[in-house]
């Protein structure tokens, strides 16, 4: 089964997860802080288990959209094909969404980084987004 279809019979099957958390992280690349509020579908979704092939097949894709002669995929079936990652607890659901939608340069060498560029806080924690180029991360 193709993962649109995966991902529409989870919508349609599973009850949505709201979760409390969103991941704030800043790039370089960026003038300011990025918040990314994970998806209740996506979450449930990977609570569930059964839905998402394993995080490394985005990343190869990415390595392909990253050549310079790049078209479009041709290893499509990696996403369709792969065996198909478990139930995850929220917080494995979290870190899986990071290690997919953020980029990997914010997230890899988290551990032993000088500085914070991510964190995952409350959603009320996220100030108003009045100022937000102003926003910094603070340990």
């Amino acid at each position: 089964m193709h993962l649109i279809d995966r991902l529409t019979d989870a919508t349609l099957r599973l009850e949505p997860h709201q979760t409390q958390y969103a991941i704030v992280y800043e790039d370089v690349d960026m003038d300011c802080c990025a918040v990314m509020h994970p998806d209740p579908n996506a979450m449930a979704a990977l609570m569930a288990g059964g839905v998402f092939p394993p995080v490394w097949v985005y990343w190869e894709l990415a390595k392909d959209e990253a050549q310079p002669d790049f078209k479009r995929h041709t290893r499509g079936y990696l996403l369709h094909d792969t065996p198909r990652e478990g139930p995850k607890t929220e917080k494995e659901a979290l870190l899986y969404l990071i290690m997919k939608d953020v980029p990997q340069h914010i997230w890899r060498n988290y551990e032993t980084s000088n500085s914070v560029h991510l964190k995952i806080i409350r959603r009320e924690q996220q100030p108003d987004r009045e100022f937000r180029n102003a926003w910094r991360i603070a340990a």
